[in-house]
C-alpha cells in the first residue's frame, strides 16, 4: 500500500502522525512533538500578549528581555527555559501557568 493510500485510510489523527512522521519514539516523530510544543506555545504568547495590548516591545520591556526573543518565541524559532515562560505569561502579562505532565 502506498503512503497516499494509507493516509487516505487513516481513522485516527495518531494515524496520520504515525504514517507522515513515523511511531512515537523515532527521531522523526519526537522532532515533530517537539516542533508542534514550540507552535503551541508560540500561538499561547502572541494571543495573551495581543489581549494585554501589549507590544512585543514593552513585553519584553517588562520582564527584561528583547523585542527580537519575543518574536523569535512567537515565530516557533527558539527554546524557552520554564522560568522564562513563568516570567512572561505570569510576570508580564498577569497570567496563571500550569503545567500538566501525563
Amino acid at each position: 500500500m502506498t503512503k497516499k493510500e494509507k493516509l487516505k485510510n487513516a481513522r485516527s489523527f495518531d494515524e496520520l502522525l504515525d504514517i507522515d512522521f513515523g511511531k512515537i519514539g523515532t527521531k522523526s516523530r519526537d522532532e515533530y512533538e517537539q516542533q508542534s510544543q514550540y507552535f503551541v506555545i508560540s500561538e499561547v504568547l502572541k494571543e495573551a500578549r495581543q489581549q494585554a495590548n501589549m507590544t512585543q516591545e514593552q513585553l519584553a520591556e517588562k520582564v527584561g528581555t528583547k523585542k527580537s526573543y519575543i518574536s523569535r518565541l512567537e515565530n516557533g524559532k527558539c527554546d524557552i527555559q520554564l522560568s522564562t515562560l513563568y516570567r512572561i505569561f505570569e510576570g508580564g502579562l498577569g497570567k496563571r501557568v500550569n503545567l500538566i505532565f501525563s
